[in-house]
């Protein structure tokens, strides 16, 4: 069930969630705590984390109240909602700039944040996995692609 009271569809598979629980994990001890969320957020905001903010997220994932959001409460939380909604506020949250596209500067910059430090060969890479160039970057779509999101549903 949902924390909103909605129940789940057994149809739904979102086991292509582990990539975006990885990247929030930033100390990579296989839970989100609300130090990862800080540091997630700080990367990309001049003002720091919205303490408030991060409290209510742990509030509403965190169902056992330990302190921590494991996978299975981050995957019960997102399966509730839309998932193309939740992919297309990550992208938000990486395109700095809000062109539209992910650079190659926006792809190494969240990367380092997360802890995946990548050469400008890998990000390279990852934006012609992504089907893009090196000088217009890579889109949504391109985005999912790299991260080998099924948006099928």
């Amino acid at each position: 069930m949902c924390p909103t009271g909605r129940t789940l569809t057994s149809s739904s598979s979102f086991s292509d969630l582990r990539p975006a629980f990885d990247i929030l994990d930033a100390d990579r001890d296989g839970k989100i705590s609300k130090d990862d969320l800080r540091a997630f957020y700080v990367g990309f905001s001049s003002s720091g984390a919205d303490e408030s903010l991060i409290r209510a997220m742990m509030s509403a994932a965190d169902s056992n109240s330990d302190g921590y959001v494991e996978y299975h409460e981050f995957e019960r939380v997102l399966a509730c909602q839309n998932p193309s909604g939740v992919m297309e506020d990550v992208f938000k949250v990486m395109d700095r700039d809000g062109d539209g596209k992910l650079s190659h500067e926006d792809l190494k910059s969240y990367m380092n944040l997360a802890g995946f430090p990548a050469s400008d060969d890998d990000i390279a890479a990852m934006i012609k996995l992504g089907g893009g160039d090196e000088a217009q970057g890579v889109d949504y779509a391109g985005l999912l692609k790299i991260l080998a999101v099924d948006q099928a549903s």
